[in-house]
C-alpha cells in the first residue's frame, strides 16, 4: 500500500515522503490518525503543490525545536528520593519522572522523545539526551539525591 507521510515517522520516512507500507499499518494507524494519506492519483498531483507549505512547516519545527534545545541546555532537573547504602535508589527515575519535572521548570516535553538507556537508578548527575526534532537533539542535566 502506497501512502503520502504528513509527518515525520522514524524509522519509516519523513513528512511528504511517498512510501510503501504494509496494508493493515496504513489503513488502521497512520491514516486514522492522520499522519498518512493514500497516495490515489489526486493526492500525489496535491502533494506536489503542497511540498512548500511543508518545507515551511518543518523549517518553523526545526527552529522551535532548537530554541526548545537552548532552553532545556540551561536547566537542571533535580529528583530527591529514598536512597540506601551505596547511593543506590528505592526505585528509579524514569522518562515519566523527567516529563513531569520539566513541566513544573515550564519546559513541555514528550516522554517518547527522552532518551535513557535504562533508568536512573543510583544518586549522581547525568546528562539525558532529548530527541527534539530532525537532527536536533538536546542536552538535559539530571541530578538525583538522596533525601
Amino acid at each position: 500500500m502506497q501512502v503520502i507521510l504528513r509527518e515525520d515517522i522514524s524509522n519509516l520516512g519523513k513528512s511528504g515522503e511517498l512510501v510503501s507500507v504494509k496494508p493493515g499499518y496504513g489503513r488502521n494507524y497512520l491514516i486514522p490518525q492522520g499522519i498518512a494519506v493514500l497516495a490515489t492519483e489526486r493526492n500525489v498531483k496535491l502533494l506536489e503543490h503542497h511540498k512548500r507549505t511543508i518545507a515551511q512547516r518543518n523549517a518553523k519545527l526545526l527552529k522551535d525545536a532548537q530554541g526548545v534545545a537552548e532552553k532545556l541546555a540551561t536547566v537542571t532537573l533535580k529528583f530527591a528520593r529514598q536512597a540506601g547504602e551505596g547511593g543506590k535508589l528505592f526505585g528509579t527515575v524514569s522518562t515519566r519522572d523527567i516529563e513531569e519535572e520539566a513541566k513544573k521548570a515550564g519546559v513541555a516535553l514528550d516522554r517518547k522523545k527522552i532518551h535513557l538507556t535504562e533508568h536512573i537508578k543510583t544518586v549522581g548527575e547525568y546528562t539525558v539526551e532529548i530527541k527534539l526534532s530532525q537532527g536536533v537533539v538536546a542536552k538535559l542535566k539530571v541530578q538525583v539525591t538522596a533525601a
